[in-house]
């Protein structure tokens, strides 16, 4: 677990299960290591960690300079636990590992899509000439600003570090979503890339989100043909910064492209977007899945409902969600 600020906050926990029996692993002295004792289950361990009941008191001992803030280790290692029976840490870690098992499965088949996607693009508009080694006449080379609108992202009025139900819009940084916040700047179907900062990570919304200030906004009807373009350019090359990595709206609009006639456009649009409509679906399913276990994580860890919890009708939808 994460012991040092923001990134205990921002929840990063993650359970080690690479190591070969005999390996070795070695980190920094930026985490807390826990290891399962004698009668407790690791999953559940994992979960408790990750759960308010260690998060919070955790959080709270955190002392040190503003920004370098860390976890007091020994406020984690004499906190009071009631711990479940080890049947019923079992069920527990069962049950929210088949949850966090079929996000990752989510995440692997969308991985493989944009495979698949990136494959046809190179088959159709890097791979294919003509007999003579040309392209089509009725192809041009032309700049992305024939195709799409580029704009600035913009400083948000509110930033929170976590979701909440009152701030629950992402908010999106050059590289990942930072944080949420309580309004929207886009709610239509958009690309978005690093301006400042992070550059050559494409993220993709199509609902309602803030794009900060670090950002460039990218909208094309031609969405998933500049998709493909947007992950092949050499942002390296575009940095006008010097302290800090910058790429110009300006510069974007430039960069030079192969635009094929309408009807392969079309083809392509169609064709891909098949396939990310699946993505999408996945991404949504995971979205829910992900919230599904955040609910019923601190209620698990409760000593109050946990065997009420594991022996309701839960328990059965839980295991029919599970196929």
């Amino acid at each position: 677990m994460a012991r040092i600020t923001p990134c205990l906050e921002n929840g990063k926990t993650a359970k080690v299960s690479c190591l070969n029996d005999g390996e070795i692993g070695f980190g920094s002295t930026e985490y807390i290591v826990f290891r399962a004792k004698e009668d407790v289950k690791e999953d559940y361990l994992y979960y408790l960690v990750c759960s308010p009941a260690v998060r919070e008191p955790a959080i709270k001992s955190m002392v040190g300079s503003s920004g370098r803030q860390r976890v007091q280790t020994d406020v984690v290692q004499n906190l009071e636990i009631e711990i479940p029976p080890t049947e019923e840490q079992r069920k527990i870690g069962k049950l929210l590992k088949n949850l966090d098992d079929k996000i990752q499965l989510n995440a692997e088949i969308n991985e493989n899509l944009l495979q698949q996607a990136s494959s046809i693009y190179q088959a159709w508009f890097e791979d294919f000439t003509l007999s003579d080694g040309s392209c089509p006449s009725s192809w041009k080379q032309r700049t992305l600003a024939d195709i799409a609108d580029i704009t600035s992202g913009k400083r948000p009025p509110v930033k929170s570090s976590q979701k909440t139900d009152s701030a629950a819009i992402p908010l999106v940084g050059a590289a990942s979503v930072m944080g949420y916040t309580t309004e929207a700047n886009h709610t239509d179907k958009i690309l978005v890339t690093g301006r400042v900062g992070t550059h050559g990570v494409v993220q993709r919304f199509n609902s309602p989100c803030w794009t900060s200030d670090n950002t460039l906004v990218i909208t094309s009807d031609l969405y998933e043909y500049t998709f493909q373009i947007l992950q092949r350019i050499d942002y390296r090359a575009m940095n006008r910064g010097s302290t800090q990595p910058l790429i110009t709206q300006g510069d974007m609009n430039k960069v030079s492209i192969l635009i094929p006639d309408k009807e392969t456009l079309l083809n392509f649009e169609a064709l891909v977007g098949q396939l990310m409509e699946q993505y999408q679906a996945n991404l949504l399913e995971s979205g829910k899945l992900a919230e599904l276990r955040d609910t019923l994580l601190p209620r698990l860890m409760s000593p109050t409902s946990t065997f009420r919890l594991l022996n309701s009708r839960l328990w059965d939808w839980i295991k029919i969600l599970q196929r």
